[in-house]
């Protein structure tokens, strides 16, 4: 397998598909990580609705999880958790490997 490089790239450096951002683990540069309860968890998917990179995992109008691969740690899900409710909170990277 080779790798491409820059002779391969399209002429403007035009994205000639939709969709590509999936193929990449983007989360690696996070410093903060969003933390779900899910006991805690009303499923209003204020979080999933506000998420820029689409990592809030839902299912069956239920939140089921964060995808961790694309999540880039902004803090929006936890910021959007209605405050009463608090199931998602960010901690560093550090604090979460304890």
């Amino acid at each position: 397998m080779s790798k491409e490089g820059w002779q391969d790239l399209p002429i403007g450096g035009l994205i000639l598909e939709g969709g590509t951002a999936t193929k990449y683990i983007t989360g690696d540069w996070r410093s903060l990580r969003p933390v779900w309860d899910k006991d805690k968890c009303i499923s209003c998917l204020n979080c999933w609705i506000y998420c820029p990179d689409s990592s809030v995992l839902v299912e069956d109008e239920k939140m089921t999880g964060i995808d961790y691969d694309h999540c880039k740690g902004c803090g929006i899900c936890a910021s959007e958790c209605p405050p009463k409710v608090q199931a998602i909170k960010m901690v560093t990277e550090a604090e979460f490997r304890k």
